[in-house]
């Protein structure tokens, strides 16, 4: 008995009704998937953040020591204060260690944008070395 082809009319209303059962199965998984990709999103924003803010403390603090080693405490949290916006909560800390100038910035970690923290802080440290004047 030779073997038994499928195919005809038959076969295309099978596949028709098998066709028909798994409409809108795109759309469930992509309903599905939707907040999964968003937390995704969400999460790769926030890294992206927490070193945007580890990049400003540091830069601020450098830039701070700088202008602390020539001028002072007060000029020293100034320019720190001049590269952050005040959305960061940035303290500032200055003051000598010896021959050198140090300077501390610490920015509070954003949530989702600067000015919503958590209250970890994040902190960049700076030193220059004294300016003496004969």
């Amino acid at each position: 008995m030779p073997a038994r082809r499928r195919g005809g009319a038959a076969w295309v209303r099978v596949r028709v009704r098998e066709a028909r059962r798994d409409r809108g199965q795109v759309a469930v998984e992509f309903v599905g998937m939707v907040p999964l990709i968003l937390l995704l999103v969400a999460a790769v924003w926030e890294c992206v953040l927490i070193g945007y803010a580890f990049s400003l403390a540091g830069n601020a603090a450098d830039e701070a020591a700088r202008v602390g080693a020539v001028h002072g405490d007060g000029p020293c949290r100034t320019a720190a204060g001049k590269y952050i916006g005040g959305a960061w909560n940035m303290t500032a800390t200055c003051g000598k260690a010896g021959d050198i100038y140090k300077a501390t910035v610490s920015l509070k970690v954003p949530v989702f944008f600067p000015g919503l923290d958590i209250g970890v802080p994040i902190t960049g440290e700076g030193g220059s070395a004294l300016e003496k004047e004969d």
